[in-house]
């Protein structure tokens, strides 16, 4: 991806002269999200000030270098400096200079590692800003790793959800590969056995039914059982900042979702892991030795470069944005996607005609049985969507459900999955009722503001 200001810079540039702007685009173009946030501000300046040189002092004409007439240019310098000035503004006030996640600071964590058996639980998402994954780095700094533990999707992130994640050893380090998932998505006394530590560092996306804090959940309470420390290297939340939707109910409590806590949390994984050792939530009441490695100059409310896709069909930001609003889908007869190129950023039913947009699920790396396999499918395209949601948008689901004309196929599924993941039968009945989306939301503000309360207490970062 590279920067807005790009186009100006190097239009400019090429207008000077052709050769710079391969030189600029190989030497000099803005590196990816996935690199790191000071070599991207440092780079930002390094192309402005090569197009305004160029600009200013030469340019090439048949050959021979002459002084450019700066009464004609300076104008239009003066404008790439304004676009400059505001891009750089709009893009370092979303972005900071000195973030660094728990992971890219080992100075906190080595030392407590020294001399101490760990496992890991770790995915594809378990890299530093140079996109070095944490194993490698522990094993090429000494650290003794017995496990690594898989959570859903796999240590690679490329099984499909709810697909069996099998053991295995990782191909790299020889390392055995325990899965979390399936049946066995508590470790076993056994699977701890000689271990002084675990180490957790998965990118998480900040929503309920997104497995992974249950994942952790089950960690701490087998490491309480058996005395074994966790640490969580923290990561960004990309729905950090703001909670919406239904609180849980104990009764539709589920690996989708574990606590009475609402869809969207509004904490990172670490804040969210000592919220559930705190309030003493793990089973029996126990609580777990809990450390966090905190993020450096993190702010909630700031959104930040995802390293990789946290699974296969939240392949990009966009996707992770919608997730939230959009998973409720998975509980209907509608798809979100999976099976096509846009996962989670587009919906559609063979029965809600109505809508404009088209697709075919198909079977594909993320989704190899995907739902509605080969049917087409009605619904709308939000690749586009322009706003960054900070707010689940019901309108979606509503609008599906009374486009949808099936006599003889309800729209909710029987087995009731949409009830699991909200957490509670009160939102498909007040779609069921008619209910208008303001109406709904009221009904959340109580639980919202109980929680609220809890949050505030393991809160690390300021907004």
């Amino acid at each position: 991806m590279i920067c807005p200001l790009k186009s100006a810079s190097l239009s400019l540039i090429a207008f000077l002269d052709p050769k710079p702007v391969e030189t600029v685009i190989r030497e000099t173009m803005i590196p990816k999200a996935t690199e790191s946030l000071p070599i991207k501000m440092i780079t930002l300046e390094r192309l402005f000030l090569l197009s305004l040189e160029n600009a200013i002092f030469l340019e090439k004409y048949k050959g021979n270098f002459k002084l450019m007439n700066l009464d004609f240019k300076i104008k239009n310098l003066l404008l790439i400096c304004l676009i400059f000035l505001g891009v750089f503004n709009q893009y370092s006030s979303q972005t900071q200079s000195d973030f660094k996640t728990g992971a890219d600071q080992p100075e906190l964590y080595l030392p407590l590692l020294k001399g101490k058996t760990i496992g890991v639980v770790t995915n594809q998402t378990g890299l530093m800003s140079d996109r070095t994954h944490l194993v490698d780095f522990l094993v090429k700094n000494g650290i003794k790793i017995q496990s690594i533990f898989a959570p859903e999707h796999g240590f690679r992130g490329d099984a499909d959800a709810g697909e069996k994640v099998k053991n295995g050893v990782d191909a790299k380090t020889g390392i055995p590969i325990v899965s979390l998932y399936g049946k066995n998505k508590k470790p076993t006394t056994e699977q701890l056995k000689g271990l002084d530590i675990v180490v957790f560092d998965i990118q998480d996306v900040g929503v309920r039914f997104y497995t992974y804090i249950s994942t952790l959940t089950y960690l701490m309470e087998a490491g309480a059982e058996n005395n074994v420390e966790i640490i969580v290297l923290d990561r960004p939340n990309p729905h950090d900042g703001y909670t919406d939707g239904p609180v849980l109910k104990k009764k539709w409590a589920s690996f989708v979702g574990m606590h009475e806590v609402p869809v969207v949390y509004g904490l990172t994984i670490g804040e969210y892991g000592k919220m559930v050792n705190g309030e003493k939530w793990l089973k029996n009441g126990v609580q777990a030795k809990y450390t966090v490695i905190p993020m450096k100059d993190y702010h909630k409310k700031l959104r930040y470069p995802i390293l990789d896709k946290p699974s296969p069909n939240l392949p990009n930001d966009k996707a992770i944005n919608l997730y939230p609003s959009l998973c409720f889908f998975e509980g209907t007869q509608v798809s979100v996607g999976r099976g096509t190129d846009l996962p989670f950023q587009i919906y559609g039913s063979p029965w809600t005609t109505g809508l404009p947009y088209q697709f075919t699920p198909k079977p594909n790396s993320g989704a190899k049985d995907p739902f509605l396999n080969g049917k087409l499918c009605y619904g709308e395209n939000l690749s586009d969507y322009k706003t960054d949601l900070r707010e689940l948008n019901l309108d979606w689901v509503i609008k599906a459900y009374n486009n949808y004309k099936n006599p003889e196929l309800g729209f909710f599924l029987k087995n009731l999955w949409f009830d699991t993941l909200a957490g509670t039968d009160e939102l498909r009945n007040q779609i069921v009722a008619g209910k208008s989306i303001k109406e709904i939301k009221t009904s959340w503000k109580s639980g919202l503001k109980d929680f609220e309360k809890i949050r505030s207490k393991y809160i690390i970062y300021e907004n």
